[in-house]
């Protein structure tokens, strides 16, 4: 992983470095081809050094999804990009009712190796139909695994270990992260270092001089991640509260039992994410939390979530809607009761 290199460079590499390892791999999508690469540029360059294996596809997500799962079903790999995340609906009998289930439905252990990557998230000023972030949909189905691209997690690594598992997976990545750069070094920026913690799906870690002083905890993944980071700086300047943050690479299943120690020391715990509340990863998560450490939590563990409305296209109503690191830095405050 390269210094300077940008997340979609990132992804773009570590899809090169799949296809030039598996032989079997395919990659779906629509207009993912040279010279246009994809709404995103993620696939760039993949037809021209692979040709037969990356194709595009006609305007149906159902059929897309639905002939990656056969591919996956009969042993290879198949990879699928949706254009825009807010599409991935029309492909929910594919992930939900075929995928998953064929995991385990016929009577032995299924390899399911199928990855969907779904650009997620606003702040682009795309509108209502193009900028959601539809996470909370996936959550809870048995056999499909829920990633997020992060700034902080090697996009080959997260890859090997989605495909390790040889389930289906979904691969949210927030739009607003394709042009900012990877973190490398241990350095998120002139303030913020990082390492990780965890076993098999490492959890950055991100803290001003030391992991081992902090306040309060933010987790956040995603493209939510630099927004916790100014909000965290702003406190920290405010008022003196350092504080930690938590960038999982996988939301599901989760495993919190390496946070454990880490939680159990914060003042307050505030979990952020981009989609509207209800049903969602975050509230999952607290509610796991809640039994682990009962008797030391010193509050409720705030949720933040943007407003209950569609996503407006003019930017300064888009913002009113979608967390910004204001919204954070609300849950921040001392005396903030939401």
């Amino acid at each position: 992983m390269g210094a300077g290199m940008r997340v979609v460079e990132n992804l773009n590499a570590a899809l090169h470095g799949l296809l030039a390892s598996n032989d079997e791999a395919v990659v779906l999508g629509e207009d993912i081809r040279d010279p246009y690469g994809g709404a995103f540029k993620a696939t760039k360059g993949l037809s021209t050094r692979f040709p037969d294996r990356v194709l595009s596809t006609p305007l149906s997500e159902g059929a897309i999804v639905g002939a990656a799962g056969g591919v996956a079903l009969a042993g290879g790999t198949a990879l699928v990009e949706i254009m825009f995340g807010d599409f991935i609906a029309l492909a929910f009998d594919q992930l939900v009712n075929f995928a998953a289930k064929s995991v385990t439905m016929y009577g032995r252990r299924v390899p399911m190796r199928l990855v969907v990557r779904c650009p997620v998230g606003g702040n682009r000023g795309y509108g209502p139909t193009h900028s959601q972030s539809p996470q909370k949909h996936f959550v809870g189905v048995p056999n499909l695994g829920l990633y997020e691209m992060s700034p902080f997690h090697d996009n080959a690594d997260v890859l090997d270990r989605m495909l390790a598992v040889a389930e289906p997976a979904i691969l949210f990545e927030d739009k607003v992260l394709y042009t900012q750069q990877m973190c490398v070094d241990g350095r998120a920026d002139d303030l913020f270092r990082y390492d990780f913690v965890g076993g098999a799906n490492p959890v950055a870690r991100v803290f001003v001089d030391t992991p081992d002083e902090y306040d309060y905890v933010v987790i956040a993944a995603g493209g939510m991640a630099r927004r916790a980071l100014a909000a965290m700086r702003t406190a920290l300047v405010e008022d003196e509260a350092q504080g930690l943050l938590l960038v999982p690479s996988r939301l599901y299943p989760f495993d919190l039992g390496p946070l454990l120690p880490i939680l159990s020391r914060a003042k307050r715990i505030v979990i952020a994410e981009e989609g509207v509340a209800g049903g969602t990863w975050g509230s999952g998560l607290a509610q796991a939390l809640y039994p682990e450490l009962w008797g030391r939590l010193r509050e409720p563990v705030r949720l933040v979530h943007s407003a209950d409305s569609i996503i407006p296209t003019a930017g300064h109503l888009e913002r009113r809607v979608l967390v910004q690191d204001s919204t954070i830095r609300a849950a921040l405050r001392e005396d903030s009761h939401g």
